[in-house]
């Protein structure tokens, strides 16, 4: 099969690699229809990660099942179904409790809990940047679809960045009647501004300074902030009369930078601790590493991350994070999708074929303009 294969610093390749078989009786193996290039991807493509040479990428994917294990008796060859991006056992103490983005059995890397697929120490799976995907504990891990082609791009939003959009929300407590400020406007930033209007916030907020990922928010109903514009604390404190917001999601994670280029990992951190109101919450789904070698200081490249923290206590904040467990929310967003009420699509911009990945990589990570969310279809 061919397959987008990390072959180091911003440089991808799409290679022949084995056709993936059945390992175990719980296995299945899935034909990708649809697979997406993840902001969190270009982590790894920017050489800020510790991914291995050869690692096969890939977490957000759906398709068609193509064969099953003997121990299989949920998930049939032909359903078409979405991959949730945690690899999980489904029995362990966290998964029982719904964290199935903690698993305590499917990652051997010593210090991590959870897996996922095609993520540095995420465990040994291959990613799904490929025409087949093994997925092991596939009754577990595999979410049915409608049959047919409905919704194929709405659908592939289920694997990571909605689930993750709608987990900011609910780390941070968004109820109806609450504002909301969202930093970060890529597609899981927008999926939390989506997410916070499904959840019935008044006043949506996000901040960003790319100008067509603003457009998009704006397009929703969010409030855009222009960060290159000015403080955004300041342009949202101004917007709600000086009382700032109830609830804060932050979607950009360790790489966080001024309009510059020059890197604050502690910045969107601090801002919302200013701007979120005292006893609001702030849910972190932005991704943060326990050792970045090129981070901006000697704090971050140990994964120590010196933000307000003082104040943050002072105002009684809440604050929950983490990865997302799509299997808490995946069947509930797919019904959404269903009934028409979420249209995750709305940030797609680029639909292309595999072997145009090494390009598409370079200009979302280039943030060229309108390069907003690129979905591969393995079989074009």
């Amino acid at each position: 099969m061919r397959a987008v294969v990390y072959r180091g610093e911003r440089n991808v390749a799409v290679e022949q690699r084995p056709d993936p078989t059945i390992e175990g009786p719980l296995d299945a193996i899935v034909r990708i229809t649809t697979t997406n290039i993840c902001g969190s991807d270009l982590h790894m493509y920017e050489g800020r990660t510790s991914v291995e040479e050869g690692k096969v990428l890939g977490h957000e994917n759906m398709g068609v099942v193509e064969a099953v294990g003997s121990g299989v008796d949920r998930i049939r060859v032909g359903d078409r179904v979405s991959v949730p991006f945690n690899v999980a056992c489904g029995t362990c103490r966290n998964c029982t409790r719904g964290w199935t983005s903690f698993c305590l059995r499917t990652n051997p890397t010593e210090g991590m809990d959870g897996a996922a697929y095609g993520y540095a120490n995420m465990g040994p799976y291959d990613g799904g940047q490929a025409e087949y995907l093994r997925v092991p504990y596939a009754d577990v891990n595999l979410l049915r679809l409608p049959p047919g082609t409905d919704h194929e791009l709405d659908f592939a939003m289920l694997s990571d960045i909605f689930p993750t959009g709608h987990h900011g929300c609910e780390l941070a407590g968004v109820s109806p009647g609450d504002s909301v400020a969202v930093f970060g406007a890529g597609p899981v930033g927008l999926m939390a501004a989506h997410s916070a209007m499904l959840r019935g916030a008044s006043q949506v907020f996000a901040v960003d300074k790319e100008k067509d990922r603003l457009a998009l928010a704006q397009k929703i109903g969010a409030e855009p902030v222009d960060l290159a514009a000015g403080d955004p604390v300041a342009q949202i404190a101004e917007a709600t009369g000086g009382r700032g917001v109830d609830r804060g999601v932050e979607a950009v994670g360790y790489q966080a930078h001024d309009p510059t280029g020059q890197e604050h990992p502690e910045m969107v951190l601090d801002n919302l601790v200013k701007v979120v109101r005292s006893t609001g919450g702030i849910g972190v789904v932005g991704v943060y590493m326990p050792q970045d070698p090129g981070g901006a200081d000697d704090l971050a490249r140990q994964g120590r991350y010196a933000f307000d923290y003082g104040t943050f206590f002072t105002k009684g904040q809440q604050m929950g994070t983490g990865q997302c467990p799509v299997a808490r929310y995946n069947r509930q967003l797919r019904d959404l999708i269903v009934a028409g009420r979420a249209t995750p699509s709305f940030i797609v911009s680029y639909e292309v074929a595999l072997d145009d990945a090494p390009e598409a990589y370079d200009r979302f990570d280039r943030r060229v303009d309108g390069w907003t969310k690129v979905l591969l279809h393995p079989a074009a």
